[in-house]
Parts: C-alpha cells; sequence; structure tokens
C-alpha cells in the first residue's frame, strides 16, 4: 500500500497585527519628551534658589548630603537663606522693587544693606514725606504698595524677619504726650500688620521695635529726614558650619571691641 501524501496545512501570518502597538510606544516617547520640555521651560523662568534646589536634588535625591530645603510646606521656593546667599536675596529684592509704578521717585529712598544681622532694607523719609504722612503712623499710598511688594517676597523665605523704626531728634508731642517713642513705635507696627495681611507669616516676624532718634542713620545731622525710617531686617540663618568659630576669632574680636572700632 503506498504511503498517502503529507498533509501541509498554510497558517495564514497576520504582519498588520505584529506592529499594532508601535505606535503606542512612539507617542508615549513623544509625550514624554514634551513633558520634559515644558519642565525645563518652567525651571529656566523660575527662581534662582528654585533653580539651585532643584540641580541639589538631582545631584543628591536622599538630601542628606546638603540641606536645600526647610520642613515648611507651601510655596515651592521656601529655602533657607543663610550669609552668603544675602546678596542673592538683596539682587532679587531690588529687581522686584524695580516693578513699583514710582520706582524712579522712590529708589533714591529705598536702601539695601547686607550687615552682620542680615539683610537690612530701609525705607527712608524725604523731607515732603515719601512713605508716611508728617506725624502720622500708618503709611500712605507708596509705602503700602512697597510693603505689600516685599511682603510677597519676603514671605516666601524661612527667615525671620524684625521691623523697626526710627525718627528724627525734631521733638514730637501729641496729644496725651505722644512722642517719638510712640510714634517710631507706632509706624513699625503699622508696617508689621500690612505685611503680614499680604505674604508674611504670622510666626516670621521676629521683633517690632521703636528706636526713636537713638538710632539715627545720620549722627552727624540728627534732624536729616533719613533719619526717620522703617527697617526691615531679614535674620541669618545659622547653620553649624556658620556658627562654629575659627580658632583665634573670640580673640580677634575681643581685640577689635577693646580698640573702639566698631
Amino acid at each position: 500500500m503506498a504511503n498517502p501524501a503529507p498533509i501541509i496545512v498554510k497558517k495564514k501570518v497576520n504582519h498588520s497585527g505584529h506592529h499594532g502597538g508601535a505606535w503606542k510606544v512612539a507617542y508615549a516617547d513623544f509625550v514624554t519628551a514634551m513633558m520634559a520640555l515644558f519642565i525645563v521651560l518652567w525651571l529656566m523662568n523660575s527662581s534662582k534658589q528654585l533653580q539651585e534646589a532643584v540641580g541639589g536634588y538631582f545631584k543628591d535625591p536622599s538630601g542628606k548630603s546638603k540641606k536645600v530645603g526647610t520642613d515648611q510646606r507651601g510655596s515651592g521656593e521656601n529655602f533657607m537663606l543663610k550669609k552668603d546667599d544675602m546678596p542673592k536675596l538683596k539682587e532679587q529684592l531690588q529687581k522686584a522693587v524695580r516693578k513699583l509704578n514710582d520706582f524712579d521717585k522712590l529708589k533714591n529712598q529705598i536702601k539695601m544693606t547686607v550687615t552682620g544681622e542680615g539683610l537690612r532694607i530701609e525705607l527712608l523719609e524725604s523731607a515732603s514725606g515719601t512713605f508716611f504722612l508728617s506725624g502720622r503712623p500708618e503709611p500712605n499710598q507708596d509705602g503700602k504698595e512697597l510693603l505689600i511688594l516685599l511682603a510677597a517676597e519676603l514671605g516666601k523665605l524661612p527667615n525671620k524677619v524684625s521691623i523697626e523704626g526710627h525718627t528724627d531728634s525734631k521733638p514730637y508731642v501729641g496729644r496725651g504726650g505722644y512722642g517719638n517713642w510712640e510714634l517710631s513705635s507706632d509706624r513699625a507696627n503699622a508696617a508689621r500688620r500690612i505685611m503680614q495681611q499680604n505674604g508674611l507669616r504670622e510666626d516670621q516676624v521676629s521683633q517690632v521695635r521703636g528706636y526713636a532718634d537713638q538710632r539715627l542713620r545720620t549722627p552727624s545731622d540728627p534732624l536729616d529726614p533719613s533719619n526717620r525710617r522703617i527697617s526691615l531686617i531679614v535674620q541669618y540663618i545659622e547653620s553649624n558650619n556658620d556658627s562654629a568659630e575659627e580658632p583665634g576669632d573670640e580673640q580677634a574680636a575681643d581685640q577689635h571691641k577693646s580698640s573702639g572700632k566698631e
């Protein structure tokens, strides 16, 4: 008996099914690339502190080698500002202040200085009054606008802020013995209220002080209008490295004090 012919079964292969999911992979890659592009564009337009913090995260995701943030929740720009960072904050605030409506009129009355206490921001009065009306504790419109702007910027920081009020040496006597001490304290408190209503946190103000004419900005001319001012001090956040003194630093400081130099 002859062997029967083998039966050959041909299977039809659907080639289109083999590539059915390829477009999904390509689309996912495209979406990922677009998302990365948007993140880069966002970072390019963000603040310097935020850029440094994001860069620090990718260098050290655990954050153990160097602390670049705070435990505070809220704004993504809450970063510690230490002594080395204060010049950067000064530049950032100066840039923001230039957006004021009457900046050309006010620019000579706004002074920012990095000191041993922190960044000191001074709102100086002129002979005709710049931020306060004569004898009034409440700031005028220009004063309010500047305080609101500064509050929005400083409220992003974890640093404490102290507020000082100063007068010149011209005696001011109001009803009921109201004088320079009361006026300087009330102006500092009025600035605090406005700033806390517009961005400064309740726990961010460490001190409100009124000095009357005891800390003149221009001691050679006690009646100079610039002695009448509000001072905002953004205080340093000390790190362990900042607080540790080099050998001989304390002795040098004592010698400096004994010599009478400031």
